[in-house]
């Protein structure tokens, strides 16, 4: 069967030992079986040996295809991810890393799922990005596409840091503390997870604030709706107070410094995995039911 001629797909690949370069192998050969053109990034046309294939840097590569496929863990995919907002390319995350909440396909699974996306049969899902903006003296200084989490926390030696978080326009509350987390739905199972807040269901139109070792025992964290911006000032702290987008990329926070985040009007479609419900990605991932001798 030959693909559209309209589709091309682009692709990501971490390098790796034997296992990323089979998987590349295999996918590249499938697609040239089948007429699909492809464009590599420059990691993956390094690991193919394929110095005439056509190449894109990531921040490109979804302006140029119909389809993204991601070789490596969830690092890789939200490399590609951060400059996929604003379109509408779907993402087919194969996990070749040690997690993999986002890139949910296995190896084994890599063809079959990508012959449903070619066939217009996959299952995608729409996922909530947040904007993260910094403002200084009411200019803005940086903004940041958030797939899992913007993250405003001191560097390992800096002291403490005061902030304060409004949410809409509405005081929520002072804290002391050694940072915040905002995170999506689908960032629930990252940073947050291992900060101790809660797990969120993709699905829910819904952001996360956890704070980061609170001074005061009683600050939880909080599930918002995400329909109104989170504005996040910094009362008091040293000059080693960063702003981290994914935990790729971001800026340095003053005090008196202000950051907000609010949801994106464009989201980033993922294909999801046609053997496995969400609940059992928690299963396998987390070990849930496990039992241990």
């Amino acid at each position: 069967m030959r693909a559209n001629p309209e589709t091309v797909v682009g692709i990501v690949a971490k390098p790796r030992p034997e296992s990323g370069q089979q998987a590349l192998g295999e996918l590249i050969g499938w697609l040239e079986g089948r007429g699909v053109a492809y464009v590599l990034d420059p990691e993956a046309a390094k690991m193919a040996h394929r110095p005439d294939a056509p190449v894109a840097e990531r921040e490109d590569l979804p302006k140029q295809v119909t389809l993204v496929v991601v070789l490596g863990g969830d690092g890789t995919l939200l490399s590609v991810a951060r400059h996929s907002t604003g379109g509408d390319v779907p993402i087919l995350g194969v996990n070749l890393g040690a997690l993999g909440f986002l890139t949910e396909i296995s190896t084994d699974e890599m063809l079959p799922a990508l012959e449903l996306c070619l066939s217009g049969k996959a299952t995608t899902q729409h996922r909530t990005v947040l904007d993260a903006s910094l403002n200084r003296a009411g200019k803005l200084i940086a903004s940041f596409p958030c797939l899992n989490d913007a993250v405003l926390n001191k560097s390992a030696m800096a002291r403490i840091i005061e902030i304060r978080v409004e949410v809409g326009g509405a005081w929520l509350t002072d804290m002391r503390a050694d940072g915040l987390i905002v995170a999506t739905a689908t960032g629930s199972t990252a940073y947050n997870l291992s900060a101790g807040g809660p797990i969120l269901t993709p699905k829910l139109d819904g952001i996360v604030l956890s704070p980061l070792c609170p001074h005061t025992l009683t600050m939880r964290p909080i599930v918002l709706d995400g329909l109104e911006p989170v504005d996040i000032t910094l009362l008091r702290g040293s000059e080693e107070v960063f702003l981290t987008a994914d935990g790729q990329s971001g800026s340095p926070v003053r005090q008196g410094d202000t950051v907000r985040i609010q949801r994106s009007p464009h989201g980033v479609p993922l294909v999801l995995s046609s053997h496995r419900s969400y609940f059992a990605l928690l299963r396998e991932k987390l070990g849930w039911g496990t039992r241990y001798p």
